[in-house]
């Protein structure tokens, strides 16, 4: 969600700002911009792609030595031009924020009784206009005094049309990153912005504020209402970039559904016994001391965490809740300081997530362990163990590979406190250990199924609802599929345990009304399809995701698909996977932009 890159340089650096945008991209944006210091402030800015802003740039020949960049997914203010980054102060002060400032509208108010007159509706040129109103000579001292007023969130990069040298950066629960370079400085929200530029990176805390010039740096921290110099340790990072090739696919949704073989393989790679070490050297000292699990997580995640639910408790024997992050630290809850706090995110820098973590180390439980695909984010730098799952970098903004492969690391976890806590027997562990080697290609062969998922596709088109339906552990992997098809497909999807059929959705069956059914050969298969013939009764049409010895056979309303295989505890990783499937080819027959579903965004870096 948005993204910020900036650079103090001794060479023209517009090339880098916006091939860092373009890495960018995969956050999310309505509008994208970009200024530089040329004898004065110059700025190109669009709300069509950063393709069309770069050749906005080259017609209008922007070059600069400093400069910002930014990419921005609508807040305050409609996605327009006038409302897009980077926001000029006057003739003097260039701003790019990501995040939200709370109490914009009383400095706005504040400024416009001094004369101020805004151009847009954003509570960023609020910010700039709020620098410049403290500016007296000296751009960080100006810095300093602006945040001091502020509450909210913000990642910052802002130069002064005076000071042409200078870069000052700032950062308060938002992500940014600073790039060190050889005679120029780089910042960033991703590492990935910055590939081939620098691989010497300082993940900036927050209160952080940074003096930039292209030879140098000084970084404050606040403490208080002052800022003291501290220092931050300089990381070597191999910065991936994401403009990876499609090779033979359409979209990185498809590219990346069928990378999941490599990325769950990569991510059980060298696991080899259960041990605590998985998870960090504290580990068997945590998993021992515990009496009850708490994850926090939002979307996609927090499926994964309900699913997760369901092992822990039958296997590990632990009490388990899972809260919507968003939702958890604005209520009243019982902490209890044996919890392990286990938080769950793609980036690492999801700002619900990040605050519910916060808010539960408030309240005492300090036992924590994320797992995330990004080793330098600031959810593991928050928590006391984590594992990193090797998804790679995800591109398209519907979690596909993220998802299963976080599956994956839930149920190391899993197997980790049994064993801990005398549940896991040596023969269990073998078994599981198995299954688990054999993950990946299981995965392969249900992509195969992927011409048969098509054939529904074309089915779903027309439709404007769909009920997907599942029981038990393969509840959340219902809620996962309409996620995936009302994210990216625009159709309206809700998911149902399947006995709460007959308890008020039942009334939405009727013959234009698709429902979707994960089925497989468990204890409630005919729990199951007792509530399919529910749905048969009152004319609505069953597509059925079915393990092939189930016994269900299709009709002229029953569509079923036969899974290759039954997978027992670890079946939920392989039904996802056709449900994606479904939305991807659905989506693609509607015509949507798959990889960038409107409104949406990758990484949500504000609340």
């Amino acid at each position: 969600m948005c993204g910020i890159v900036a650079s103090a340089s001794h060479r023209d650096i517009v090339p880098v700002l916006l091939e860092g945008l373009k890495r960018l991209e995969y956050r999310g944006y309505d509008s994208c911009g970009v200024a530089v210091w040329d004898q004065g402030l110059k700025r190109a800015r669009s709300v069509a792609r950063v393709s069309e802003l770069a050749d906005q740039v080259k017609e209008e020949t922007i070059t600069g030595s400093l400069g910002i960049a930014h990419t921005r997914w609508a807040t305050h203010g409609a996605p327009a031009v006038v409302n897009a980054h980077p926001h000029f102060a006057g003739d003097t002060i260039a701003l790019v924020h990501n995040g939200i400032i709370e109490n914009y509208e009383e400095i706005r108010e504040e400024l416009a009784a001094k004369g101020v007159e805004f151009a847009g509706q954003t509570d960023t040129e609020v910010l700039a206009y709020l620098v410049r109103d403290c500016y007296e000579g000296d751009l960080l001292k100006a810095v300093f005094a602006a945040l001091n007023r502020v509450r909210g969130a913000y990642a910052i990069a802002v130069f002064d049309k005076d000071e042409p040298n200078r870069l000052v950066l700032a950062r308060q629960g938002s992500p940014l990153v600073m790039g060190v370079g050889e005679g120029e400085m780089f910042a960033a929200s991703d590492t990935i912005a910055l590939a081939g530029e620098t691989e010497n990176f300082i993940y900036l805390e927050d209160g952080d504020v940074v003096d930039v010039t292209p030879s140098h740096y000084e970084i404050y921290s606040h403490q208080g209402e002052q800022y003291v110099p501290v220092e931050r340790e300089v990381r070597h990072v191999r910065a991936f970039s994401n403009s990876v090739e499609l090779g033979p696919y359409r979209h990185y949704m498809q590219k990346e559904i069928f990378e999941q073989p490599r990325a769950i393989g990569e991510t059980l790679e060298g696991v080899v016994a259960i041990t605590p070490e998985l998870f960090g050297d504290k580990a068997q000292e945590v998993f021992e001391g515990i009496d009850r699990i708490l994850v926090l997580a939002c979307g996609t995640s927090y499926y994964a965490g309900l699913t997760a639910k369901y092992w822990l408790e039958s296997i590990a024997g632990v009490p388990v809740d899972v809260e919507i992050a968003s939702e958890y630290r604005y209520r009243t809850s019982v902490p209890n300081p044996n919890t392990l706090v286990v938080t769950i995110s793609q980036s690492g820098e999801t700002a619900d997530t990040i605050a519910a973590l916060k808010h539960a180390r408030s309240l005492g439980m300090d036992k924590t362990l994320t797992i995330c695909n990004v080793a330098t984010s600031a959810m593991v730098r928050e928590s006391l163990l984590h594992y990193i799952t090797r998804a790679g970098v995800e591109i398209g903004v519907a979690s596909t590979k993220a998802f299963t492969t976080q599956l994956a690391a839930l149920f190391l976890m899993t197997l980790t406190i049994a064993k801990v806590k005398g549940r896991l027997s040596a023969q269990q562990e073998a078994e599981y250990m198995k299954l688990l080697r054999h993950m990946s290609q299981a995965v392969a062969n249900v992509l195969a199924l992927e011409p048969q998922v098509m054939a529904w596709a074309d089915r779903f088109v027309t439709k404007h609802n769909a009920l997907f339906l599942g029981r038990g552990m393969h509840y959340p992997i219902a809620l996962e599929g309409a996620l995936k098809l009302k994210e990216i497909s625009y159709i309206h999807a809700e998911a149902y345990p399947a006995g709460e059929l007959k308890h008020g959705p039942l009334a939405l069956v009727d013959e234009s009304m698709p429902v979707v059914t994960v089925a497989p050969n468990d204890e409630l298969l005919e729990k199951l399809k007792s509530n399919m013939k529910e749905v048969e009764a009152r004319k609505g049409e069953l597509y059925v995701f079915a393990d092939a010895d189930t016994g269900l056979e299709g009709s002229e309303r029953i569509h079923v698909i036969r899974m290759p295989e039954n997978y027992g505890a670890l079946s939920p990783i392989l039904h996802v996977i056709p449900l994606q499937l479904l939305a991807y080819h659905t989506a693609l027959a509607r015509g949507n932009d798959v990889d960038k579903p409107r409104n949406l965004a990758k990484s949500v870096t504000v609340e």
